[in-house]
């Protein structure tokens, strides 16, 4: 059902006035654990770093709403605040391709969805998504708004190089010093490549796997579910951990790999480079523009050869490429996404001038 909320006040002021920018997040609590929950945190403080004032009470009054989710009350409150002259900047997080092979049905409904989310963003003053290639497809949709990249970032002082914390990951998950460990990261959905790790588990008896994330399983597809309830002694399903035992993980283990089909970025892969941890992706359209097989990290294409990489980069075959990753992430640091949100702000106030 559609709830309608309290339009902000109008904000008359001349031009003179510090800018105010109202985050607006449809359904924030059921997203909190997602890749989406972390992307608008990280908003909150790219924001605070450059000292742009903002509020997430839509009852407060700003010059800009900048919308996260694409449900109808997104969509209703972006009409009424256009309407009453306020500049909309509309987040596309989402595409059809990464929704169409996630949840049970989302495939039957894709087309749909595309038409839906297509009618939202038409609604922004301009469209900000988080990679080249998210701003591609969008580009090819139709929609005829000016579209810009920006990472979502990462917190570079928290996503830190501690190899210390490798005792303790191997203690809490009853790893062995020699154990060669191997994380996955992501909700129990079809496009996040979890039934391909679960293989790869199977298929390597002598390493350990563990997935960390969580998402009903009422919700996902059969083959997710079969994935998700295999028992192997080498397998392990973490659920959901705070983002402090992520980082744990990521350098106590010996490998993070992302086998996933679809995305608009992938924080975890950034998270990963930020704490110089070995990492194997898949080889797909999004990480062409910022991610460079045997130069910042290793990629593979189907199960045969990631089983054949992971074999090679645990055993030190393939060299460490972790400094060249740090690269990426430190490109994505929250204060230089800060400073990038900013300009697309003030670019948007500037054409009414």
């Amino acid at each position: 059902m559609l709830v309608f909320f309290s339009l902000p006040r109008y904000n008359e002021e001349d031009g003179d006035e510090e800018m105010k920018v109202c985050l607006y997040t449809e359904g924030e609590k059921l997203f909190s654990k997602s890749g989406l929950g972390k992307a608008i945190r990280h908003q909150e403080k790219a924001l605070e770093s450059v000292g742009v004032p903002y509020t997430t009470n839509i009852k407060d009054d700003y010059d800009i709403l900048h919308v996260n989710f694409y449900g109808p009350n997104s969509f209703a409150l972006a009409k009424m605040a256009k309407k009453h002259g306020k500049k909309i900047v509309y987040h596309a997080h989402s595409t059809e391709e990464d929704f169409k092979n996630g949840f049970i049905f989302c495939k039957q409904i894709s087309p749909a969805f595309k038409k839906w989310l297509i009618k939202c963003y038409s609604l922004g003053d301009v469209i900000i998504t988080p990679t080249p290639y998210s701003k591609r497809l969008l580009e090819g949709y139709g929609i005829k708004k000016k579209i810009y990249a920006i990472s979502n970032g990462i917190e570079l002082e928290k996503f830190k190089c501690d190899k210390s914390q490798r005792k303790t990951f191997r203690k809490r998950y009853n790893f062995k010093e020699d154990d060669k460990v191997i994380i996955g990261i992501g909700l129990y959905i079809e496009r996040k490549g979890i039934v391909d790790f679960v293989e790869l588990a199977k298929r390597l008896k002598d390493y350990k796997f563990i997935w960390f994330g969580y998402s009903p399983l009422s919700a996902a597809t059969k083959e997710v579910r079969e994935a998700v309830n295999t028992k192997l002694d080498n397998l392990t399903f973490a659920g959901y951990v705070e983002q402090e035992k992520i980082i744990e993980a990521m350098n106590g283990c010996d490998l993070y790999i992302f086998p996933t089909f679809e995305e608009t970025e992938g924080i975890p892969i950034i998270e990963a480079c930020a704490c110089k941890t070995k990492a194997l992706i898949r080889d797909i359209p999004i990480f062409e523009d910022w991610l460079e097989d045997g130069v910042n990290v290793y990629k593979a294409k189907d199960v045969d050869g990631f089983e054949e990489k992971i074999k090679k980069i645990v055993t030190n075959e393939l060299p460490d490429l972790t400094e060249e990753a740090y690269k990426v992430a430190k490109e994505r640091d929250i204060k230089t996404i800060g400073e990038k949100l900013k300009e697309v702000y003030e670019s948007v106030l500037d054409e009414n001038k």
